[in-house]
């Protein structure tokens, strides 16, 4: 049984096994730096790890670790001893979960499969050399023949470019990684019957109904663990998923806008999506989804409402769609009218037994002499899978006497009161463990990771990073639980925690050590009745009583002389406090009442402090009796009454400094431009602040300036700062960028967006790490030269950076004489929205430009030069272009060449094009060999919101699913004016690895149908609402055009070759009509000649 899911366990995204002689500095080298420059983490011995005659530990490792392993056949391949023994290893990995992609370079794939050419010849060299090692030759023998079995890539030189063949592989790898499965559980014990009888409920397999089902149980069964599984075993079968999980406490804590955000934001791939009631997130979810099939998993559901928010009717989702609730409460299935229902059980004997055995000692076979302690703690268990895992991981690795000893504690409770049980793991930790589970199980569950670490930093020191790792191992605690990035747990074991501290003092809540429940807290606070115990304060009350006013005495602080943690949300309180105690490290007051802290707090200790929403005036840290020397976090966000940052020169380890939105902050002191361990850095949204410090943060990662609307330049950066990454400006009146702003010498993406921007230095283009720029809504700015005017004649430096975007900035055409020439090397170019009327012919030497973007550039008439290489180009909405720049947009070459997708205004059908249809589909045939290059063209008024319109293809009437190039590709909107989709069908991913003839009869007619489904869905819309005449359709004409190789001549038809008796030697009336528009002229005129002639007989006889 395996520990771990491969996805989990690897370190390695892939493993990439070759020969070194005939592909290292060519094309795995190249399919190396591809992998790795779209962030894939790959294994690639550049060490030369062969060692002897074995393959060597190293590299044994690094496969097993891998996920996915590539090897690249090549015609030397099997020469290598080293090369025959790591696919031997590789495909044994096969078997435990990695995934095998074999890419035959430059060889046959049957020249491996049955070790002919160059593969028999090595072989047979084998064989002499290895005669004493006839297994080991057997073993080379099954592995060339396994491997030649498996889907995979065929490259022969001369049959296309070798880089877009590297760029399908990597798309490929880049997909097989996103989709990786949700981790489940580490030993998946009782699962499978369980995923079938719910597989059963959900019956997939009907794609024209939407089935609802429900699993219930009590908390600890694992309901979760088995949505999961059955999540990971379907999700491909659906057009998108989510996983929605901790519903109830989600829910509770941000309200059920919030969950409808992210289940839309999930499903339709848009981010920032804002609600401004639950009934309009009701309303979207149905209006949204219900042409889509969907799963979706509701985790954890406690009430009606959120139900009746997120899944109300069954047709809210599109025919297919599946979602799966998980709940505690069955009743509230039946309320729902859920019909279909799951009760989770509890584990029978002997899989209890076999999930205790994994968790306490990670195997199943075991010394006998400990069967019958295990058997008594199964027995009380009582089956429940949480009690298990963390009885186990206690008692891992401890003897049988340590087990009878635990089990004469177990004796000691009833089986029925599971909280007690998973006690005994608490009971094993040290005794700060205890402290460091308890602070979080009370107070800290499902906060950020970050903030848990900074306030357990604050209380514990650097050690609570091996007190985490205690409590991670023993399942205590979980991190990162369902790729979020928060510290979770599960249900019972908080409140087996919380049960713990209640005890100390049932009665009195003033004498426990932490507080948690809003009752208690302001009882507490009203009756002044805290004692020195207390250490934290955790007071979240839920969103729908934070308007209630907290009445209390001012003075109950003064008793809590060890408090170190207050944190105070979502609760107004009628007036400020007038003590803290002198321990106090963490002091964090949502709508804190009053305008400075208290005059006798001395904050020695204090590590955090956050005042958002308050209303502070005033914070002074400087003085003899202000010593904030260990203050790491400081916020004061959205406090509108705080008019200036002081002297903070007195905070040498402030890490993070943030005044967003703070409407009333005119001054910042200079101070601030000189803390060395600053890290983050936030004025967002401070309008009124005209001027800025100068700025020498070596330790930066993160600047926010946006929406400083008063803000007319940007801070000088008087020393080089190289760990800023990222830079977005938005919304600042700023002039200029001086040259100082070079001195951000780390900065890789820099996007202005609605800056005043009106000069920019041409040499800010030259920053050394600048990969992306991007300006949007920057009115009219122009280039400007350096004050050195580094300007020489035929020597124009160019710009590294790999895409730029100039939108909506109201550009005409001088812009392009100054500065855009430094872009030479760019490769993805967005000037829409602008006013030029050229595009120059210096395009024309853009030979790294691969997607050009120019559409709302009304004014743009004449294309002078295109780029050589061009891919991708969108000019929809320019409808000044010329006849004549359309005309070079409809250039045979330019098509030819493979890759293209461009979309323009304009409505003719180039003549070169082998077949047109005015319908919603076009097709043809083929026999023998799919065509390499198929062009396709349509006409209509729409737009996807992006160039890529996603056909559906069909061959002999089976769908062929597209992966789509990015993005969604549902209709957007109608146009004014038609506009030409011209694209390479071909570029687009097929998720069958381009192995159309799999599809298709061997050696008989085929049929291909590309459907424009996408359009049709939107006509069909438009028909419900009435905007559209049932007998009108807005697609004005569809085409495809072949690139027919000499040998495809006689293999491709625009007509059914089964309807003429004569298919292969004659053409049929329609493939007449489609070899081109003047003969199809022409035949329409012979062909109404013989129409008017055979009629007119008729009628006269007839007469």
């Amino acid at each position: 049984m395996a520990a771990t899911t491969r996805s989990r366990a690897s370190i390695y995204d892939v493993f990439l096994n070759f020969r070194g002689g005939d592909t290292r500095y060519g094309f795995t080298g190249n399919l190396y730096r591809a992998l790795c420059d779209k962030g894939i983490h790959t294994f690639f011995d550049e060490k030369k790890l062969h060692r002897g005659e074995e393959i060597t530990p190293a590299l044994l490792k690094a496969i097993q670790e891998s996920r996915i392993a590539i090897t690249v056949l090549s015609k030397n391949y099997a020469s290598s001893s080293f090369c025959l023994d790591e696919l031997v290893t590789i495909l044994h990995c096969k078997s435990e979960g990695l995934l095998v992609i074999p890419v035959f370079y430059n060889v046959d794939p049957s020249d491996v499969r049955h070790q002919k050419g160059s593969y028999g010849v090595e072989m047979a060299k084998h064989q002499k050399r290895f005669k004493a090692k006839k297994e080991k030759l057997q073993k080379w023998r099954i592995a060339l023949k396994q491997v030649a079995d498996l889907c995979g890539y065929h490259f022969k030189d001369g049959d296309a470019y070798e880089y877009k063949f590297i760029q399908s592989i990597v798309e490929q790898v880049s997909r097989e990684i996103n989709r990786a499965p949700l981790h489940v559980a580490d030993y998946p014990v009782g699962l499978g019957s369980q995923v079938i009888e719910v597989r059963k409920l959900l019956d997939v397999g009907s794609h024209d109904v939407v089935h609802i089902i429900g699993i219930h149980g009590m908390g600890g069964l694992g309901k979760t663990t088995l949505a999961l599984a059955v999540y990971n075993l379907i999700a491909l079968h659906f057009d998108e998923s989510c996983f929605l999980q901790n519903v109830r406490e989600e829910s509770n804590k941000h309200g059920l806008k919030h969950l409808q955000s992210i289940l839309l934001s999930k499903l339709l791939g848009e981010k920032d999506i804002t609600l401004t009631s639950w009934q309009e997130g009701a309303s979207m979810i149905q209006h949204r989804l219900q042409r889509k099939k969907v799963l979706l998993i509701l985790d954890d559901v406690d009430k009606r409402e959120q139900l009746k928010a997120i899944v109300g009717r069954p047709d809210w989702f599109g025919p297919g769609s599946r979602v799966i609730i998980t709940t505690r409460d069955k009743h509230l299935l039946k309320y729902h009218e859920v019909e279909r229902t799951y009760e989770v059980k509890v584990l029978n004997q002997s899989a209890a037994l076999q999930l205790l055995k994994w968790n306490a000692f990670k195997r199943e076979k075991i010394d006998p002499s400990y069967e019958d302690v295990l058997n008594r703690v199964v027995t009380y268990a009582s089956g429940l899978p949480l009690a298990l895992e963390v009885i186990g991981s206690n008692l891992f690795g401890k003897t049988v006497a340590e087990w009878e000893s635990a089990m004469e504690h177990y004796k000691r409770i009833p089986s029925d009161e599971i909280l007690e049980i998973l006690k005994v793991s608490f009971d094993a930790l040290g005794e700060e463990q205890k402290n460091v589970f308890l602070d979080i199980a009370c107070c800290f569950r499902g906060y950020k990771w970050t903030e848990v670490d900074d306030i357990l930093r604050a209380l514990y020191g650097n050690c609570k990073k091996h007190h985490i790792g205690v409590l991670v191992e023993k399942s205590l605690i979980k991190l990162n639980c369902y790729g979020t990035d928060t510290v979770e747990m599960h249900d019972l074991i908080q409140d087996m925690a919380r049960e713990i501290e209640r005890k100390r003092s049932p009665q009195e809540p003033g004498k426990c050590k932490r507080l948690w429940l809003p009752k208690d807290i302001i009882q507490v606070f009203k009756d002044n009745t805290g004692t020195s115990k207390i250490e934290i304060i955790c007071l979240d009350s839920s969103i729908s009583d934070k308007e209630e006013t907290v009445e209390w005495n001012e003075n109950a602080f003064m008793k809590m002389e060890n408090l170190k943690i207050l944190i105070i949300r979502n609760d107004k309180f009628s007036k400020g406090p007038n003590y803290f105690p002198e321990g106090l490290r963490v002091l964090e007051w949502h709508r804190y009442p009053s305008n400075c802290l208290p005059s006798n707090f001395h904050p020695n200790n204090l590590v955090i402090c956050k005042l958002p929403d308050s209303c502070m005036t005033s914070f002074e840290f400087h003085g003899p009796s202000k010593k904030f020397g260990h203050l790491t976090v400081l916020k004061f966000d959205n406090c509108k009454f705080l008019t200036q940052i002081p002297d903070v020169s007195d905070l040498p380890n402030l890490r993070e400094l943030s005044f967003e939105e703070c409407e009333s902050l005119v001054a910042v002191d200079d101070s601030i431009g000189f803390l060395n361990k600053l890290k983050k850095l936030s004025a967002y949204g401070c309008s009124k602040l005209k001027s800025f410090p100068p700025l020498n943060l070596t330790s930066l990662q993160t600047l926010e300036l946006s929406q400083c609307s008063s803000l007319e330049y940007f801070p000088e950066i008087i020393g080089e700062m190289e760990n800023i990454k990222h830079l977005f400006l938005y919304g600042l009146p700023i002039k200029e960028l001086s040259f100082s702003f070079q001195n951000l010498i780390g900065l890789r993406w820099l996007t202005l967006r609605s800056c005043g921007i009106v000069k920019l230095p041409c040499s800010l283009a030259m920053m050394p790490e600048l990969f992306e720029f991007h300006m949007e809504y920057c009115n009219r700015w122009q280039w400007v030269e350096s004050e050195e005017g580094e300007k020489k004649v035929g020597s124009i430096p160019s710009s590294k950076a790999h895409r730029f975007s100039a939108k909506d900035c109201n550009l005409c055409d001088d812009f392009f004489l100054t500065g855009f020439k430094t872009f030479a090397r760019v490769g993805h170019l967005n000037l829409s929205g602008n006013n030029f009327t050229i595009l120059p012919e210096f395009f024309k030497e853009l030979q790294l430009l691969r997607s050009l973007m120019v559409s709302d550039c009304e004014h743009l008439q004449e294309i002078r030069g295109l780029p050589p290489n061009l891919e991708y180009f969108d000019a929809r909405n320019c409808a000044s272009l010329t006849s004549s720049s359309k005309n070079m947009l409809l250039n045979q070459k330019l098509h030819e060449a493979g890759g293209t997708n461009f979309m323009f205004t304009g409505t003719s059908i180039p003549e070169w094009f082998d077949q047109q249809s005015s319908g919603p589909s076009s097709s043809f045939w083929f026999r023998n060999k799919f065509p390499a290059k198929l062009l396709c063209l349509l006409i209509a008024p729409v737009s996807t919101g992006i160039v890529v319109l996603n056909p559906k293809v069909f061959i002999n009437g089976k769908f062929q699913e597209i992966r789509p190039y990015f993005g969604r590709h549902e209709i957007k909107s109608r146009l004014n004016l038609d506009h030409t989709y011209i694209f390479d069908l071909q570029a687009s991913a097929f998720i069958n690895n381009n192995r159309f003839e799999e599809m298709a009869r061997e050696k008989e007619w085929n049929h291909v149908e590309v459907r424009y489904q996408s359009v049709l869905a939107y006509e069909k819309e438009k028909r419900e609402e009435g905007v559209l005449d049932l007998e009108s359709s807005i697609i004005k004409a569809s085409g495809i055009h072949i690139f027919k190789e000499s040998s495809m001549e006689e293999d491709i038809r625009f007509d059914d070759p089964y309807l003429s008796s004569s298919a292969s030697e004659s053409p049929s009336l329609l493939q007449t009509i489609a070899f081109g528009k003047r003969n199809s002229i022409a035949f329409f005129l012979f062909f109404s000649c013989f129409l008017f002639y055979y009629f007119g007989f008729s009628c006269q006889k007839f007469t």
